[in-house]
């Protein structure tokens, strides 16, 4: 039986999302209006107690967050939306703004009010140009009806305004101190912390950066007076989770289910399964930079504790089914591949780590490796996780050391040179 729900997709197809007439005839901005006659520390402790998680991959906790911004001094202060949904296999984000983007402005207003910032930025993905039109469309209209500008809803002194920036297609942007590098018009590359991004962010000024399905929650999360969304999972799994299910299965798409759900259950029967009679082979969660499992993983609840527990983690929400037609050797080798290319080339370890990898990973391909090789190939690894200045390169090597454990015969070679 599906397990799917509908908390944050609520408003998905119930409204027509080029019209804010239409969002208000739902009910929308009805939580905005309702945050404004709250205290932001307390809404941020209303996301706190709901156990809300970052949905970008990092899963810090978002009240938390919230108010450690609120609390930054400032008389500037910016909120940026990270929609550059750069993981490969991952396009939640890409079904919220396109069918509910009236929500995802909602929530950025709400999140300015909340941390006292004044202006907001979407980063979106150049490969979702698409969706520019769609954005800055539902800004307009929010400028219009009053939601959008100066003295917001009659209140003098909240002001907020959103820009939308457009990214150049570089992986290595989702990270936060490269997005924000970006959007001042310089190269996106990472930057070294501290100091923090809470403290000065873009134009060196205190920010506060969210992942899309992190602000989308938050609309909802306020008018949920019957505590719907805490009534799912359990323990430090909270609520819902949209996961976005790709590669060899007969229906691939945006499913939102409660955390708890078993993987089989995902896989098989919201994903309706592996088409042709063929195998499982492997299955890769959170994007390119998620660990690897095999057919272990299926009867274990999704939630952030039991995946870890399982040796992989929650990440981005993807999930990328592989079946016995690629083998995990191929599969590496396009990972790989992939790193090598989106690599911003700053530091040295991810730099010449994912190079040397690459090229690693052809010799075995080749059949010329040698014990020494695959040492190597897990000490480089090691090296990466370790000593790389962002994430980029912390979690290039997740698939290649997750696989050196679950798919040993993968690097069976013989002797030495």
């Amino acid at each position: 039986m599906s397990s799917e729900v509908r908390f944050i997709t609520k408003n998905f197809d119930k409204y027509d999302p080029m019209s804010i007439d239409a969002y208000l005839a739902i009910g929308g901005f009805s939580a905005l209006k309702k945050a404004v006659l709250m205290d932001g520390e307390d809404i941020a402790s209303l996301i706190g107690a709901a156990k809300v998680k970052g949905r970008g991959g990092a899963a810090y906790d978002m009240g938390r967050k919230w108010s450690q911004a609120r609390a930054v001094p400032g008389d500037h202060k910016l909120t940026i939306c990270n929609a550059d949904e750069g993981e490969p296999c991952t396009f939640k984000d890409r079904e919220i703004i396109r069918r509910d983007p009236f929500n995802l402005i909602e929530a950025m207003i709400i999140g300015g009010f909340t941390v006292r910032a004044q202006y907001g930025y979407i980063y979106l993905r150049e490969e979702y140009r698409h969706l520019r039109d769609r954005l800055r469309n539902a800004i307009r209209q929010a400028e219009e009806h009053g939601f959008l500008g100066n003295d917001i809803l009659g209140i003098p002194g909240f002001n907020f305004h959103i820009h939308l920036y457009s990214g150049a297609g570089a992986y290595v942007c989702g990270e936060g101190t490269a997005l924000i590098r970006s959007i001042e018009g310089k190269a996106g590359r990472p930057r070294m912390k501290p100091p923090f991004i809470k403290v000065s962010g873009a134009f060196a000024l205190p920010t506060c950066v969210n992942n899309v399905e992190s602000f989308a929650i938050v609309p909802h999360l306020l008018l949920d007076s019957d505590g719907v969304y805490t009534s799912h999972g359990s323990g430090e799994s909270i609520g819902t989770k949209l996961v976005s299910v790709g590669g060899n299965v007969r229906r691939p798409g945006v499913y939102e289910i409660p955390f708890g759900t078993p993987v089989r259950e995902i896989i098989y029967d919201l994903a309706q399964g592996i088409p042709g009679g063929h195998a499982l082979r492997l299955i890769q969660f959170g994007g390119a930079s998620g660990k690897i499992t095999d057919a272990r993983i299926l009867d274990v609840p999704y939630t952030y504790d039991d995946l870890k527990a399982a040796g992989v983690t929650v990440g981005s929400g993807a999930i990328l089914v592989i079946d016995d037609r690629t083998s995990v050797l191929d599969f590496l080798r396009m990972t790989q591949a992939f790193f090598s290319h989106e690599s911003c080339g700053q530091c040295t370890p991810c730099r010449e780590g994912n190079l040397h990898q690459k090229l690693l990973l052809e010799k075995l391909a080749r059949g010329e490796a040698t014990r020494e090789d695959v040492a190597l190939m897990k000490k480089i690894g090691e090296i990466m996780e370790r000593s790389s200045l962002c994430g980029l390169g912390e979690t290039a090597q997740a698939a290649l050391l997750s696989a050196m454990q679950i798919f040993p015969d993968t690097f069976a070679v013989g002797g030495t040179y």
